[in-house]
């Protein structure tokens, strides 16, 4: 009798092993598939992304406050109207904030759903606003002259004239800042307006035709073993084909992944067995991802997570039912008994 307990009791205990052990295997998997696990996969500093503009709102203001009149202003016509997002302990009511959202997502068609190009639209715009605010904010700390544009000199004072005229183009050189500078000054009057100063400081982001060249450069040299300024088969899979995989790994879970051959040679137009820059450009958004290529990665990861029906789409009922993952930013990090409405 003593036997059977024993060999019963190894049995439960293997069973219950193999359980954790497929557990853990699927929370290892689901946490891959997050923005934040493909950027640890990725070995990226991205920001996390923030879907509610209130939450954004609240932590621009959580910073240190500057003297900008519009600034002040805007800070002053938000506090009453906002009011009633926050309960009487100061938390912010996330569900409340999801009804109110929603029929504004909901608009192409406004049909009830909230489809994955109209929380793309918006998760985009989110990441716009952000990218202008900072860059304002770096444009009048920057502006010495007050002339709301930003000079070389103004942005890199360090560089002497003598540096420039050198011209080293070795990274974080003064040749090296000049050449992304001039290719940010569209208009070439010799400083950056605001969103030319955008640009310059989120390349990323840029549809600058220059700027992609000049990113995509950046990132062959990196890749570029024998220094001919382009990419054989054999750099591309050592290199840009690993991250390209990843982020298709991210987008299909895993499924039709091609192989490096298969890669190379679709992205090989002429067929000479090298990449340059413009064979290059339909991989851009994943060899150099800025904040709208993480927006577009950020929706795929909501769309996966919410749509419990699985029909492509949410409901106001899945997304209330997921409503954490739409505030990852205040859940995942305790923060949302420290958002306050006073601080508008």
């Amino acid at each position: 009798m003593s036997k059977v307990v024993v060999i019963s009791t190894i049995i439960t205990a293997f069973v219950f092993l193999v359980i954790l052990l497929i557990t853990q295997l699927k929370l290892n998997e689901n946490a891959y598939y997050t923005p934040r696990g493909l950027s640890r996969r990725l070995g990226l500093k991205t920001r996390d992304p923030i879907f509610d503009p209130l939450v954004a709102e609240l932590d621009q203001r959580r910073q240190p406050k500057g003297n900008n009149r519009a600034e002040q202003s805007s800070r002053r016509s938000h506090k009453k109207e906002d009011d009633q997002y926050f309960d009487y302990d100061g938390k912010l009511k996330t569900s409340l904030r999801l009804m109110v959202l929603f029929p504004i997502l909901d608009v192409a068609p406004k049909d009830g759903f909230i489809e994955y190009k109209e929380l793309e639209a918006w998760n985009m715009q989110q990441a716009i606003d952000r990218l202008h605010y900072r860059t304002r904010r770096e444009l009048e700390f920057r502006d010495n002259n007050g002339d709301g544009a930003i000079s070389f000199s103004e942005y890199l004072p360090h560089f002497t004239n003598q540096d420039i005229e050198k011209n080293e183009t070795s990274h974080g050189e003064a040749g090296w800042w000049m050449e992304q500078f001039r290719n940010a000054d569209v208009d070439r009057n010799g400083t950056l307006s605001l969103y030319e100063f955008r640009d310059f400081l989120h390349p990323e982001d840029s549809r600058n035709e220059n700027i992609q060249k000049w990113l995509l450069r950046e990132k062959i040299r990196q890749m570029d073993v024998n220094r001919d300024h382009k990419l054989n088969r054999l750099e591309f899979s050592n290199g840009a084909y690993n991250i390209y995989k990843t982020y298709l790994e991210y987008e299909s879970r895993g499924a039709n992944i091609p192989t490096p051959l298969e890669a190379f040679a679709k992205l090989d137009v002429d067929g000479d067995k090298f990449l340059r820059e413009e064979e290059l450009k339909p991989i851009l958004h994943y060899l150099c991802p800025g904040e709208l290529s993480y927006a577009k990665v950020y929706t795929t990861y909501l769309i996966r997570e919410a749509d419990d029906n699985q029909d492509g789409k949410l409901t106001l009922d899945e997304i209330l039912n997921h409503e954490s993952i739409f505030y990852s930013t205040i859940y995942d990090n305790g923060r949302n008994e420290d958002l306050s409405h006073d601080e508008l």
